[in-house]
């Protein structure tokens, strides 16, 4: 490709593919200068949404969710169950999407992990996923997972390192100016896809209780944080204290910091976390986040303008960043 690009021909090459990690252990050549690199996702809620209602809201989007709140739920349900691979999107029957993502899920595993990596013990990566998924929005302890699969520590970072780059999930790390008092080294884990989050689990078409509907909540709107960030020079974190006070997420840009909190519930008044308000009084930011299922609500804490903001929110371009 750097031989045909030095060519100047009239052409633009797109080369894709989802065995980047072979590729990129045995081609040392960067093709610096001669490439953009693009990272499809699989469908994003977004796209989803546009999907099930034909485009005919695609230029307002949020307004139509606003309005047809039951249709917002019903859509936001789906999503949290099945995600977003496109076979998983297009099959109308959920026992045909059980045999996809089961389809899909032991290709990755087979052959991306087994196979194009060559890891001895695929068994253990297994069991390593499914661990994480189980763990999703909270701390990491890499010394416990490896305990608990009976390896190395190093091997448990290695193949987390392979995870994130096979894209099956990705882990932020904390926000931290005080480190004797805030945590700042366990990382957090996030699935790309959350379908195939809740069938490592079981959970496939099947999540059931408040908490896991929580964690499955907060998962997407990572999701939504991260594609929205997309290019923009900002870090994506969390917040911790040792006192146990936490933010699901928080945006570093520059000088400028955005705690947000993840509520999946149906809030009926402004009520502000203790954790939260304690973020705010520590760092002082301009705006603050509760990101909810219906509530939209503004008020101030101090000179923080601190917004309520239904999910569907989070699809406007203004909103956030």
């Amino acid at each position: 490709m750097k031989g045909l690009f030095d060519l100047k021909l009239p052409y633009k090459f797109i080369l894709s593919g989802s065995g980047s990690l072979e590729l990129k252990q045995k081609i040392h050549e960067s093709l610096v200068g001669r490439k953009r690199l693009f990272e499809l996702t699989t469908v994003t809620f977004e796209e989803f949404i546009n999907h099930r209602t034909d485009y005919r809201y695609e230029d307002n989007l949020t307004d139509f969710l606003a309005i047809e709140t039951d249709r917002a739920q019903q859509l936001l349900s789906e999503y949290m169950h099945f995600g977003g691979y496109p076979r998983i999107v297009m099959a109308a029957e959920q026992r045909e999407k059980l045999r996809l993502i089961d389809d899909i899920y032991r290709s990755v595993l087979e052959k991306d992990i087994a196979y194009l990596l060559k890891l001895d013990k695929p068994d253990v990566f297994s069991a390593l996923i499914k661990i994480l998924a189980g763990q999703v929005g909270q701390l990491m302890n890499y010394s416990e997972m490896a305990s608990t699969l009976n390896v190395s520590f190093a091997t448990v970072k290695k193949y987390l390192w392979y995870a994130q780059k096979i894209f099956l999930l990705e882990l932020i790390r904390p926000y931290a100016r005080n480190v004797r008092k805030e945590i700042s080294k366990s990382p957090v884990p996030y699935f790309w896809d959350l379908g195939l989050r809740n069938y490592s689990l079981g959970l496939f078409g099947h999540l059931e209780s408040p908490a896991e509907k929580g964690f499955v909540f907060e998962n997407l709107v990572f999701l939504i944080l991260r594609q929205k960030l997309g290019f923009k020079a900002a870090m994506l974190n969390y917040w911790r204290t040792k006192d146990k006070a936490e933010v699901d997420f928080v945006i570093e840009s520059g000088q400028k910091l955005i705690p947000i909190e993840v509520k999946y519930k149906h809030l009926k008044q402004v009520n502000v976390p203790l954790s939260l308000r304690s973020f705010i009084n520590k760092y002082k930011p301009e705006q603050a986040y509760i990101i909810n299922l219906d509530l939209s609500k503004t008020l101030k804490i101090s000179k923080t303008t601190l917004f309520f903001v239904p999910f569907q929110e989070l699809l406007r371009q203004t909103t956030v960043l």
